[in-house]
């Protein structure tokens, strides 16, 4: 620079705004990473890949796959870490891709399929309307609720749900088992409990407590193997069929609610309410929810939320907003705990 020449007092505005604009455009096309994710999901591309290094050619020839197109699909998932690429070229395994194998203990790949299923990515294009209105969008679609359509118009579907529902429980029943109060408890209550997974956690973990398994008629028809007449743990257990916002059973000592708080406010707060008009005085209740605006699972808690609202015009609730509907229901909180990363524990109990 000659001796009287002046720097350029302003940074090239175009260069800084580069990193901002190439975020702002990944973002917009992030449908690419789930719709990678289901492709590897239903070509079996976890299973097909062992511990061994493979070459895309290989993984080709063993999920029946264009090589060239099947190359891409890995590169693609390689930049969100699922799988990665080896100095000599060739795809190797990564703890998330891990997830994807079917012989996996923990494996989330029917969960990968239910949260990017056919019929979900036309309601995300809508999302604009349920923000409009505050109400899904699914019955105008469809001409049915949620439920129904998917079980009546989408057996598959339904099939995918039953698979990932049951992943979910998995995944999580040991760590909320590991933590959920139970002193002095001869009776728990798992409501909306599923096939159980949690209910059998808990009576693991306590051998001297009994469970009641209470969900909808046909799911409670698929207990857990555990739960169901020669089950190892039979013994201690009642399938009682229902509905929560019809009624709840009463005399039990501890009421446990993970994950089935995601309806609307006025529904959430009729559910509580039947457990208060159920239970005995004093009896225990632990709710374990994701809340959106607390704990590093904001991202995954945040889009549920607005999945949520699409399909069944349901949430997932700030802390604030589901303490006050517990509270409004009537029953007396005691404590906010973590569980894990992305869940939380409400321990409240009903008026003494």
């Amino acid at each position: 620079m000659e001796p009287n020449a002046e720097p350029n007092a302003e940074p090239n505005a175009e260069a800084n705004a580069e990193p901002d604009v190439l975020g702002l455009l990944e973002r917009a096309l992030s449908a690419s990473c789930a719709a990678s994710l289901r492709a590897a999901v239903k070509l079996g591309l976890a299973d097909a890949l062992g511990d061994a290094p493979s070459t895309a050619e290989d993984l080709a020839a063993a999920v029946g796959a264009d090589p060239d197109a099947l190359r891409r699909l890995l590169r693609s998932l390689t930049c969100y870490e699922v799988f990665a690429e080896d100095p000599e070229g060739r795809y190797v395994h990564t703890e998330v891709s891990r997830l994807l194998r079917t012989d996996a203990a923990d494996a989330l790949d029917q969960l990968v399929l239910w949260m990017t299923e056919p019929w979900t990515w036309e309601l995300w294009g809508r999302l604009d309307e349920s923000v409009r209105s505050g109400k899904d969008v699914f019955v105008d679609l469809h001409g049915r609720e949620f439920f129904e359509q998917v079980h009546v118009a989408w057996p598959e579907s339904a099939a995918v749900f039953d698979r990932a529902m049951t992943q979910a429980s998995r995944q999580s029943a040991a760590a909320v088992a590991a933590v959920l109060p139970l002193s002095g408890a001869r009776t728990v209550a798992d409501i909306g409990g599923g096939q159980g997974f949690l209910l059998a956690s808990l009576l693991e973990h306590h051998p001297d407590v009994r469970g009641v398994l209470f969900d909808r008629p046909d799911v409670v028809a698929g207990a857990d193997a555990r739960l169901r007449d020669g089950g190892a743990l039979a013994e201690r257990v009642r399938l009682v069929a229902g509905d929560c916002r019809e009624e709840i059973p009463g005399d039990v000592d501890t009421y446990v609610f993970k994950n089935i708080l995601g309806m609307n406010d006025e529904d959430a707060v009729v559910v509580l309410a039947n457990l208060v008009k159920a239970a005995p005085a004093g009896a225990g209740v632990v709710i374990v929810e994701n809340f959106v605006d607390d704990g590093p699972g904001q991202r995954f808690s945040t889009a549920m939320d607005l999945r949520m609202l699409l399909t069944v015009g349901g949430r997932k609730h700030t802390r604030d907003g589901l303490l006050g509907l517990v509270e409004r229901a009537g029953l007396v909180v005691h404590d906010v705990t973590p569980v894990n990363s992305y869940q939380h524990m409400i321990v409240a109990a009903t008026p003494a």
